[in-house]
């Protein structure tokens, strides 16, 4: 069956995802209108043609017709249809249509079968799209089948997701893993024309030696396989050098024992948009998909003092390339090693617990972050209904209606955090001589104090603290101790030696 999807639907369907409203003078306005400026240029053909080189399949999308296959619930097809129109439209395209079709598996040759394809093809030829793209991954020999028959680029999605990537990754490391994954993906499905590919020559006569250097040599696809392969392994080298990097970024965080908050959840939620409410921070916001990348950290207060860190991680969506998931696993790894994970959930989205599902998904294959206590931010209450949203409450455990945008719920949601982040466990009873306030400073920060006096020696501490900051309090406290045993003996010392000197 035909599934029209009209621009205006789909910016309809994609519009209470929306972030809305930030100041335009704002440092993350500027970042929105610098990517803004790198749009991709409108007119630029991208019909097949006959190459020499290797096709890296570079997407330049223009005019699209979308299509994918269901098995029996349509509402979850057409809601997966809408949001690859979303996808498509932060790459920078316009969609013209959508066709949907039931079938039990893809076809093995065109995925859609060669009747819907052929009749893709009508739609691609009336409408006058220059690109198609697939809701599934398709195999090489698929693309190339339906290529054949619709006679425009194919793209599946996969392919486009990772074209997002490589126009929103700022940071080096962020450029690094994409471009892996980029690369991960293309391997299996080098294509060329024309005899270039076929050609096989020693390296000594491709360079016009002539006679006497010919031998074995490889074919044009063989060398482009070997050139992707060692890049590959240069940016996996690049990729580990730049993790003791982060690692000792977060060391340094973990060093004062700051619990650590992980904002996550599905792409365009509203987590950089939470962030920013509940640090105060000016955060890149940007109603599109995978606006963050990289990975941004910031510090907040709960109500009684208590200082933690707030990370904003990159987005999930359903089936996110695996490719993906290895190329950013460093930077996954904020989630895994949070004391605490703030699940960002669009409240207003047609299928929110879908949504809940391919995050916890992705968590899955993230050590250890199935472990950690969350905390689901059902956000942009201030467009979902009542209903809706009493009955996700009813649904999931922990979790609060906030509007990242309105800041209802805000402070419901920081009593929250507060409620679960780890507390200090570690009891103490000192006393800090005033030469080290710095330990009392840290004390306030990061304990919970419930007696301070002060002594003529020095400040009388009873609380609790976590385990790095007690060791050193007790060490300082029993060096002062050891200090105020040995003077009176060193007093006594004089007047012994005194006395016997007179007997």
């Amino acid at each position: 069956m035909n599934f029209a999807l009209s621009r205006a639907e789909a910016a309809q369907a994609t519009s209470l995802q929306s972030t809305r409203g930030q100041a335009e003078h704002s440092a993350g306005a500027l970042e929105r209108e610098a990517r803004a400026a790198t749009r991709r240029v409108a007119s630029l053909s991208t019909e097949l043609e006959d190459v020499s080189e290797v096709e890296y399949r570079q997407i330049r999308l223009e005019k699209v017709v979308l299509a994918g296959i269901y098995l029996t619930d349509f509402e979850e097809a057409k809601n997966s249809l809408y949001e690859l129109a979303a996808l498509a439209e932060t790459a920078g395209s316009e969609v013209l249509d959508g066709l949907l079709q039931r079938r039990d598996n893809p076809d093995p040759a065109t995925y859609l079968g060669s009747g819907k394809a052929k009749e893709l093809a009508e739609i691609v030829k009336e409408t006058g799209a220059d690109t198609v793209i697939i809701d599934g991954e398709l195999a090489p020999s698929q693309r190339r089948a339906l290529e054949d028959t619709v006679k425009v680029k194919v793209v599946d999605r996969t392919a486009l997701i990772l074209d997002i990537f490589a126009q929103h990754a700022q940071s080096r490391e962020g450029k690094a893993q994409v471009e892996l994954a980029q690369l991960e993906y293309l391997l299996p499905r080098l294509r060329g024309w024309g005899e270039s590919m076929s050609r096989q020559a020693g390296g000594r006569v491709a360079g016009g030696e002539g006679i006497g250097s010919r031998g074995p040599g490889e074919t044009k696809i063989e060398l482009d396989r070997r050139r992707i392969r060692n890049r590959m392994a240069k940016l996996r080298k690049e990729i580990a050098a730049m993790k003791p990097a982060r690692e000792t970024q977060r060391q340094s965080r973990r060093s004062g024992q700051i619990p650590s908050v992980a904002i996550a959840g599905y792409t365009n939620a509203g987590k950089s948009t939470l962030l920013n409410q509940l640090t105060g921070a000016d955060v890149m916001v940007q109603d599109a998909l995978f606006a963050t990348l990289d990975p941004t950290v910031r510090q907040a207060k709960t109500e009684d003092g208590r200082i933690y860190t707030l990370t904003d991680t990159v987005g999930f969506v359903r089936n996110l390339p695996t490719q993906l998931v290895e190329a950013f696993r460093s930077t996954l790894e904020e989630v895994g090693e949070a004391d605490l994970i703030v699940h960002v959930v669009d409240a207003a989205h047609p299928d929110p617990m879908g949504q809940i599902k391919a995050v916890h998904a992705v968590f899955e294959t993230i050590e250890g972050a199935l472990d950690i206590p969350e905390i689901i931010a059902l956000n942009k209450a201030d467009l979902a209904s009542e209903a809706d949203l009493a009955v996700l409450r009813s649904l999931l455990p922990n979790s609060v209606a906030v509007s990242a945008y309105t800041g209802e719920g805000i402070e419901e949601l920081q009593a929250l955090i507060a409620e679960m982040l780890p507390r200090p466990a570690r009891r103490v009873d000192v006393v800090i001589p005033y030469t080290h306030g710095e330990l009392v400073h840290r004390f306030h920060n990061d304990g919970e104090i419930e007696l301070e006096e002060y002594l003529p020696e020095g400040t009388h501490l009873v609380g609790l603290v976590n385990q790095a900051l007690a060791f050193e309090l007790e060490n300082v406290a029993s060096s002062m101790t050891v200090e105020n045993v040995a003077s009176p003996m060193t007093a006594e010392n004089p007047a012994t030696t005194d006395s016997a000197t007179d007997e």
